[in-house]
């Protein structure tokens, strides 16, 4: 991608006291468009030369940028690009699904240095807190000692109300304990490390922001189909929590699943409902998560969740446009690159046999990142909250 492609983040403040700020402004202005020179960096946060100056030389002192190449033009000196370095910060991101649980520690640049997965029927906190506990152990043995002492925290994404998830898990009684799990008292008895929590589906959107097609757009729309389907919002190059931390609940939208009946888009565009049409046709369910994926052998009970969820996010799709003037909408899931591919084109020829009168057509989009998007959405939020 082009810098010109890239999206330009706001300007920053000539002022004292501020420098936290404009500190991290440069440095995500940096990790936005690349290596930048100081000269470019003053142009587009409006801040002098000097303030960006004095910055870059602090960042660089505190090892989280330094000097890239000379880019020389055809009249002056060269300029030096700075560039993050990609060891400078370090953390920890753990994702909690239905089925599996993610764990990967994750520098700066968002290269995954380690990862690790375990798969359960259900999850209940002593497992999860123990996996935590020995995965970031195993994770931090693989480091260097300079790499460890750069480990700035620890991210968790995990759906919203995982006590609802009894039924459709078929988990014993008990694992409604989550209502009265507190994350951050389960963490503080292993680990001192800042711990950052967020919803999944809004993790996977940080994802796509920070380290996919997110720089592309100013705003958009974002779906990420798991076990069931989430997603999250992105306005003014900002990813939207919410007042609850729950912004982009977008499998709660209501969808057209039959002539003159509804139904929630989760119930038609999430994983589960393939995971039962491929048991109920004799098929390995197993396959569904396991790495590295590949589901060819599902066949047409593939084609059919392809085609009805499809037509599911067609409606999705209009219903969030026509709310927000949407530039784009993304579509990612744990699922094979292929079956992308597939979902998102037959999404756009849904979309064309709609009513759209009113509404300015968006672009419908593949995202990036794919099925590591809450993960390293969760371990991002440590580094976004000290760093950018």
């Amino acid at each position: 991608m082009s810098k010109s492609e890239v999206k330009d983040l706001r300007s920053g403040v000539n002022q004292i006291g501020v420098r936290a700020l404009n500190e991290r402004l440069v440095m995500s202005l940096i990790q936005r468009h690349g290596g930048t020179p100081g000269s470019e960096l003053a142009k587009r946060t409006d801040l002098s030369a000097q303030t960006v100056s004095n910055i870059l030389r602090k960042l660089e002192s505190d090892g989280l940028v330094r000097r890239g190449q000379p880019q020389r033009g055809k009249v002056g000196k060269p300029s030096i690009p700075m560039e993050i370095v990609p060891d400078g910060a370090l953390s920890f991101g753990l994702k909690i699904g239905r089925r599996s649980a993610d764990l990967a520690v994750m520098n700066l640049a968002g290269e995954v240095l380690g990862q690790s997965i375990v798969t359960y029927r259900y999850p209940m906190p002593d497992l999860i807190f123990a996996y935590l506990k020995e995965g970031m152990e195993k994770l931090s043995d693989a480091l260097s000692a300079t790499q460890v002492s750069r480990i700035c925290g620890i991210g968790i994404a995990a759906p919203s109300e995982i006590w609802s998830w009894g039924d459709a898990l078929g988990a014993p009684e008990d694992f409604k304990i989550w209502r009265d799990i507190d994350f951050a008292d389960e963490v503080a008895k292993f680990s001192d490390l800042p711990l950052f929590i967020e919803n999944d589906g809004t993790a996977a959107c940080r994802a796509e922001y920070i380290f996919g097609r997110g720089r592309e757009f100013h705003d958009y729309a974002y779906f990420f189909i798991g076990s069931f389907i989430g997603g999250g919002i992105v306005l003014d190059s900002t990813v939207i929590e919410g007042r609850q931390r729950n912004a982009g609940s977008l499998g709660s939208l209501s969808v057209s699943s039959a002539p003159h009946q509804e139904c929630a888009l989760l119930d038609v565009a999430s994983l589960y409902v393939l995971e039962a049409a491929v048991a109920k046709a004799g098929g390995d369910t197993n396959l569904m998560w396991a790495m590295p994926q590949d589901w060819s052998s599902f066949g047409t009970s593939l084609d059919d969740w392809i085609l009805a969820s499809a037509k599911a996010l067609a409606h999705a799709v209009r219903s969030v446009v026509s709310v927000i003037d949407f530039e784009a909408v993304m579509i990612d899931g744990a699922f094979p690159d292929d079956v992308r591919m597939r979902l998102v084109a037959q999404t756009r020829l849904e979309f064309e046999r709609l009513d759209v009168r009113g509404i300015t057509v968006p672009r419908i989009e593949q995202a990036r990142v794919g099925g590591n998007a809450r993960v390293i959405g969760a371990a991002s939020s440590p580094i976004l909250q000290q760093f950018f």
